[in-house]
Order: C-alpha cells, then structure tokens, then sequence
C-alpha cells in the first residue's frame, strides 16, 4: 500500500496534457520535503545517463529536447559564441542547438521541470525507480525521527538523574555541614589550645593542624556511627532469617552519605608522655572504646573485636615539626624522640595501650631520606609501663616467631609462643624526609601498639628519626 501511494504520489508529480504553460504549474507537483524538485531532477539525470545507451528507447526529437533542457539547467539561455558551436556537417550537433535556442527565456526550474515531464513520457520505468528511492529516503527519515526521540528520551533521564544525584548531593552536603558545625563547637576550644601549645608563634600551622585534627575527629565519628549502624543490622540478620555481612579485619570505610545525629563532644587535653612513660595527649570521643577499655574487668580477647583501619595525613612544615621535636627534647631532658635508625636495621617503638586512653596519634619525619613504616597491635592484657625501643637487623626480621610449622629441622618449636600480633598498617617507604607522616588508631582493646621503622632495605645510609606518640581520652 505503501509503495502504491508513493508511485501515485509520483504520478502526480508529473504533468499530464494541460493548457496551461509549464511555467504556471506549482512546484510542489515536481517535489516534496523528502525529494526536491532540484535533487529529483538529479535523480532522473542520472538514470538518464546509466540507461541512455541501453535499453532506454527515445525518439531522436525527444532525445534532443532533453539535451537542450539539460544545457538550459547547467548553462542557462542560449548565447551565440558562448561555446564551441557546431560543425556544418555536424547533424546531432546542431539539432541540439536548434532545441536550445527554441527555449528562449525558459528559467532553470521550468527547464528541470520540463525534462522530468518529457522523461516521464518517454521511459515510464524511471517512475518505478523514483518510488524505490523515495521509499528509502522515507525509510531513512523515520529511523533518524526514531533516533532522534530516542535521544530526547535519554537525554531527559539523564537530565532527571543528574538533578535527583544534584538533590542528594545537597541534602548530603547540608547535613554532612551541620554535624561538622556541632563537633566543630564542641571541640573549638580544646583544638585551638592543643594547635597553640604545637606552634606556639605560627598562627598558619595553628590553623592547618586545627583543620586536620577536624577532620580527623569528623570521620572518626562517621566510622563510629556506620559500625554502629552494621551491628544494628548484624542484630537483626538472624531474626530475618539471613547471614550477617563479613566485615574485613582492617575494618570498614563507611561513606558520609550515613544517617548523622549529634554526638557527645570531645574533651581535649594535653598531657606529656615519653619513652619513660609520660607523653602529650590528645582526647577524642570514643564512650564505646571507653567502655571495652575501662568498663570491664577484663578487655575483649582478639577474636571478639574487630581491628578498625588507621588515619593517615601528612603535614607539609617539617622543619617546624624538628624543631619543635628538638626544643620538647631539651625541655623534658630526653632525646628518645630522635633517634637513629642504622643501616639494615629495623626499629620497633613498643607503646602500651593507656588505661585512660581510647585513641592512639603518631607523627615522624626522618632527615634527607625516606624510611619504611607500619603499625602492628599486639594483644596483650598485661602490656608493659611505658614506651621501649627495640632494635633488630634484617636476618632477626625474617624469623617467624608465630609460625604454626612446629616440625622445622625435624623436631617441634620449643620456643614459647607469644602474644597474638594484627597487622594494623602494612610496612611501606614513606617519604618522610619530604612531610611529616601523622596517624591515628583507635584502641582495639589492650595491648602494645609496634610502631615499626624499617631500614633493612638501606645497606650504607643511617636514618635519623624524630618522632612523637600521644594518646587521647
């Protein structure tokens, strides 16, 4: 039906018998939107030319009308000595000349017109190949429509998306705002004296570790209200009849995205601490910790607490942070803050969990060449008083002393096993000689955190070490 209304639309195109001059006939009979009259003419030109000498069959005065027509579309009227005119011997040649000239005036879009009229009569057949054409083109037409309402379509559920992602995102960042502005005013105090006593006459350090130990606390509270939240779910697992999700044993990253409500403000205060025992604190919220730590007369065994995973930032002034490393030295009549790592040798800082702690800080930078740092948390009820150093080289390192294999050499271990050991931050190069490498870890329970710096990789250059531990309430 469909290719039967386009041939008839064809039909139309063309004219019939008339009285009226072909200049008076509406353009629209020879086109439309799909084919214009200019590509239409082209169109039937070109059949023209790939079937004149074949089985197209043109009385020779027609022939040479649809010559004169095609030079009155390209050349426009007839001018004498305009071209090359033809021989007297040359027959075809000046017939086409004569069919041109009788055009006179005729413009190009009666001229297309007039040879569309004449093709028709002469080689119905061209009909059949226009309709073909203009079905393809109509088919064409709706694929692009389709296409392109497709695209609309996509293009507006993305658009919906992005303002639904937009929308989210700001009720995100509005509520993210608010709780940072609660613990912000909590802890204003606290942190600017904490900053004030660190840098003394640097109020831009001031402000910069102000900033990192917001943040620090901020995230702090979002992983405690996310674990919080997975225990709730735990909770309720098995009364639905489903399985707990497993949580990894360097705890979880919860996004801040989580359900915010206000929470009890930390109470900051600087105390002195040392490889003697004594050493500047730091307090974070943490009543939960508090609790497994102070609350009950025995602290949870390894395998009933989950290990949470480290803070890590760095500081950009490292020249500040030695000076003030060198000065705490001098006042408190100690240099264990800096210490010097030999070459090949590994040495590990043994820091006691405190009984009025819940949160361990470290901060170290080394002079002129990086060095290679981990945290590892012994389990340990009965850890010892104080901050030790202990010192060993590569070949002590590559001993297992936990190792299950109780058949080397061929008989059992009889060295005694000692306490449980979790790895806390694995040991990698840190460029410490560039920024000061700061951290914190919230107490698992107790125990002796092994703040490790190794140096085994270096076989001729010592490291020297500054370094400063802290804990917080």
């Amino acid at each position: 039906m469909e290719a039967k209304s386009l041939e008839a639309a064809v039909g139309n195109m063309s004219l019939n018998d008339s009285d009226l001059p072909i200049s008076s006939q509406s353009s629209h009979e020879f086109g439309n939107d799909l084919l214009p009259l200019d590509s239409l003419y082209k169109l039937c030109m070109r059949y023209y030319k790939e079937n004149v000498s074949g089985g197209l069959s043109i009385p020779y005065q027609d022939k040479m009308k649809l010559l004169a027509l095609h030079k009155q579309v390209t050349c426009g009227k007839y001018t004498p000595g305009a071209g090359q005119e033809p021989g007297f011997l040359d027959v075809v040649g000046n017939d086409r000349k004569q069919a041109w000239q009788a055009l006179g005036e005729l413009s190009k879009e009666d001229a297309m017109k007039d040879f569309i009229k004449l093709l028709y009569k002469c080689c119905p057949s061209v009909k059949e190949h226009v309709v073909t054409h203009m079905v393809q083109l109509e088919d064409q037409a709706k694929q692009r429509k389709l296409e392109e309402e497709k695209r609309r379509e996509e293009e507006k559920e993305a658009e919906r998306q992005r303002e639904a992602a937009a929308n989210g995102q700001q009720a995100q960042h509005l509520q993210e705002e608010q709780v940072r502005r609660v613990l912000n005013q909590q802890t204003e105090v606290q942190f600017r004296n904490y900053a004030q006593s660190q840098f003394p006459n640097d109020p831009a350090q001031q402000e910069t570790l102000v900033k990192q130990l917001r943040e620090q606390h901020f995230q702090q509270y979002v992983r405690q209200v996310y674990e919080a939240q997975l225990k709730q779910q735990s909770a309720q697992m098995p009364t639905l009849g489903l399985t707990a999700p497993a949580v990894s044993s360097q705890g979880v990253t919860p996004q801040a995205s989580a359900p915010f409500a206000a929470a009890p403000g930390p109470q900051f205060q600087q105390q002195s601490v040392s490889s003697s025992g004594a050493s500047s604190a730091l307090t974070n919220p943490g009543a939960t910790h508090n609790e497994q730590i102070n609350g009950a007369s025995d602290p949870p065994s390894q395998n009933e607490v989950t290990l949470q995973e480290a803070n890590m930032w760095t500081q950009k002034d490292i020249a500040s942070f030695k000076n003030a490393i060198k000065k705490e030295s001098k006042m408190e009549n100690h240099t264990d803050c800096i210490i010097k790592v030999g070459s090949g040798e590994t040495v590990t800082i043994r820091v006691p969990t405190h009984e009025n702690g819940n949160c361990l800080f470290w901060e170290f930078a080394t002079d002129h060449y990086d060095i290679a740092f981990g945290t590892y948390f012994e389990w340990n009820n009965s850890p010892e008083d104080g901050i030790h150093l202990h010192v060993s080289d590569s070949s002590e390192d590559e001993e297992e002393p936990n190792s299950d294999d109780k058949e080397k050499g061929g008989g059992e271990d009889t060295k005694p096993r000692g306490p449980p050991i979790d790895e806390i931050i694995p040991i990698y190069r840190r460029d410490s000689h560039e920024e000061v490498y700061c951290g914190s870890h919230v107490y698992p329970g107790r125990g002796v955190y092994l703040l490790k710096f190794d140096n085994s990789y270096s076989l001729w250059r010592s490291k020297t070490l500054y370094y400063r531990v802290y804990y917080s309430r």
